[in-house]
Protein backbone atom coordinates (compact mmCIF):
# COMPACT_ATOMS: atom_id res chain seq x y z
CA UNK A 1 0.00 0.00 0.00
CA UNK A 2 1.61 3.23 -1.16
CA UNK A 3 0.44 5.63 1.57
CA UNK A 4 0.85 3.29 4.59
CA UNK A 5 3.49 4.61 6.99
CA UNK A 6 4.61 1.10 7.98
CA UNK A 7 4.91 0.02 4.33
CA UNK A 8 7.07 3.12 3.76
CA UNK A 9 9.25 2.07 6.72
CA UNK A 10 9.66 -1.43 5.26
CA UNK A 11 10.63 0.09 1.89
CA UNK A 12 13.15 2.42 3.57
CA UNK A 13 11.27 5.58 2.54
CA UNK A 14 10.82 6.63 6.18
CA UNK A 15 13.68 6.12 8.64
CA UNK A 16 13.32 3.75 11.56
CA UNK A 17 15.53 2.19 14.19
CA UNK A 18 15.53 -1.43 13.08
CA UNK A 19 15.72 -4.21 15.66
CA UNK A 20 15.21 -7.19 13.33
CA UNK A 21 14.32 -8.07 9.75
CA UNK A 22 13.83 -11.26 7.74
CA UNK A 23 11.81 -12.21 4.65
CA UNK A 24 8.49 -12.12 6.54
CA UNK A 25 8.69 -9.52 9.31
CA UNK A 26 10.29 -6.21 10.22
CA UNK A 27 10.78 -5.00 13.81
CA UNK A 28 11.64 -1.45 14.84
CA UNK A 29 11.51 0.81 17.88
CA UNK A 30 8.24 2.67 18.46
CA UNK A 31 8.82 6.45 18.22
CA UNK A 32 6.36 7.06 21.09
CA UNK A 33 7.18 4.22 23.48
CA UNK A 34 5.27 3.17 26.58
CA UNK A 35 8.69 2.23 27.99
CA UNK A 36 12.11 2.55 26.37
CA UNK A 37 12.71 -0.37 24.01
CA UNK A 38 9.00 -0.65 23.05
CA UNK A 39 9.19 -2.39 19.67
CA UNK A 40 6.74 -2.95 16.83
CA UNK A 41 6.84 -6.20 14.85
CA UNK A 42 5.03 -5.97 11.51
CA UNK A 43 4.45 -8.22 8.53
CA UNK A 44 6.47 -6.90 5.59
CA UNK A 45 3.45 -7.41 3.36
CA UNK A 46 0.59 -4.98 4.04
CA UNK A 47 -2.28 -6.43 6.08
CA UNK A 48 -4.74 -4.09 7.75
CA UNK A 49 -6.14 -6.83 9.97
CA UNK A 50 -4.49 -9.69 11.82
CA UNK A 51 -7.20 -11.93 10.35
CA UNK A 52 -5.66 -11.72 6.86
CA UNK A 53 -2.05 -12.40 7.84
CA UNK A 54 -0.91 -15.85 6.64
CA UNK A 55 -0.42 -18.28 9.52
CA UNK A 56 3.35 -18.59 8.96
CA UNK A 57 3.78 -14.81 9.05
CA UNK A 58 1.61 -14.37 12.14
CA UNK A 59 3.52 -17.15 13.87
CA UNK A 60 6.79 -15.49 12.92
CA UNK A 61 5.57 -12.14 14.30
CA UNK A 62 4.81 -13.70 17.69
CA UNK A 63 7.99 -15.78 17.73
CA UNK A 64 10.19 -12.77 16.97
CA UNK A 65 8.15 -10.60 19.34
CA UNK A 66 8.74 -12.99 22.22
CA UNK A 67 12.47 -13.23 21.38
CA UNK A 68 12.67 -9.42 21.38
CA UNK A 69 10.87 -9.39 24.74
CA UNK A 70 13.45 -11.78 26.20
CA UNK A 71 16.31 -9.70 24.73
CA UNK A 72 14.84 -6.52 26.27
CA UNK A 73 14.55 -8.22 29.66
CA UNK A 74 18.19 -9.32 29.53
CA UNK A 75 19.78 -6.26 27.93
CA UNK A 76 17.74 -3.53 29.62
CA UNK A 77 17.03 -5.29 32.93
CA UNK A 78 13.26 -5.29 32.57
CA UNK A 79 11.10 -7.60 34.70
CA UNK A 80 8.67 -8.71 31.99
CA UNK A 81 7.05 -7.76 28.70
CA UNK A 82 3.63 -7.57 27.07
CA UNK A 83 2.76 -8.66 23.55
CA UNK A 84 -0.20 -6.57 22.38
CA UNK A 85 -2.01 -6.56 19.04
CA UNK A 86 -5.03 -4.30 18.47
CA UNK A 87 -7.18 -5.31 15.49
CA UNK A 88 -9.38 -2.42 14.32
CA UNK A 89 -9.96 1.17 15.38
CA UNK A 90 -12.42 0.18 18.12
CA UNK A 91 -9.65 -1.97 19.65
CA UNK A 92 -7.20 0.94 19.62
CA UNK A 93 -5.40 0.28 16.31
CA UNK A 94 -4.13 3.65 15.05
CA UNK A 95 -1.96 2.63 12.10
CA UNK A 96 -4.00 0.40 9.80
CA UNK A 97 -1.16 -2.03 9.10
CA UNK A 98 -1.33 -4.97 11.50
CA UNK A 99 1.41 -4.75 14.14
CA UNK A 100 2.46 -6.45 17.33
CA UNK A 101 3.67 -4.29 20.22
CA UNK A 102 6.46 -5.67 22.40
CA UNK A 103 6.25 -3.56 25.56
CA UNK A 104 9.02 -4.08 28.12
CA UNK A 105 7.79 -3.76 31.69
CA UNK A 106 9.05 -3.03 35.19
CA UNK A 107 6.97 -3.98 38.22
CA UNK A 108 6.38 -0.32 39.13
CA UNK A 109 6.59 1.40 35.72
CA UNK A 110 3.26 3.21 36.23
CA UNK A 111 1.63 1.90 33.05
CA UNK A 112 -1.78 0.20 33.38
CA UNK A 113 -4.03 -1.25 30.67
CA UNK A 114 -7.13 -0.20 32.66
CA UNK A 115 -9.19 -3.23 31.69
CA UNK A 116 -12.60 -3.53 33.21
CA UNK A 117 -13.98 -6.84 34.44
CA UNK A 118 -17.58 -7.74 33.68
CA UNK A 119 -19.71 -10.55 35.09
CA UNK A 120 -21.62 -12.88 32.74
CA UNK A 121 -25.35 -13.19 33.35
CA UNK A 122 -26.53 -16.76 33.93
CA UNK A 123 -26.27 -18.80 30.73
CA UNK A 124 -24.61 -16.08 28.62
CA UNK A 125 -21.09 -17.56 28.82
CA UNK A 126 -22.26 -20.94 27.49
CA UNK A 127 -24.36 -19.24 24.80
CA UNK A 128 -21.38 -17.20 23.53
CA UNK A 129 -19.00 -20.18 23.68
CA UNK A 130 -21.38 -22.36 21.67
CA UNK A 131 -21.99 -19.68 19.06
CA UNK A 132 -18.31 -18.79 18.63
CA UNK A 133 -17.29 -22.46 18.50
CA UNK A 134 -19.89 -23.16 15.80
CA UNK A 135 -18.84 -20.09 13.77
CA UNK A 136 -15.16 -21.00 14.10
CA UNK A 137 -15.80 -24.59 13.03
CA UNK A 138 -17.77 -23.37 9.99
CA UNK A 139 -15.01 -20.89 9.08
CA UNK A 140 -12.37 -23.61 9.39
CA UNK A 141 -14.50 -26.14 7.50
CA UNK A 142 -14.82 -28.47 10.46
CA UNK A 143 -17.69 -30.03 12.34
CA UNK A 144 -18.47 -28.51 15.72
Amino acid sequence: MNDCIFCKIVRGEIPSVKIYEDDLVFAFLDISPINFGHTLVIPKEHHQSASTIPEAVAGRMFHIGSRIGVALRRKCDYDAYNLHLADGAAAGQVVMHAHLHVVPRQAEDGFHWNWRQLKYPEGRMAEIAAGVSARLAADLGEES
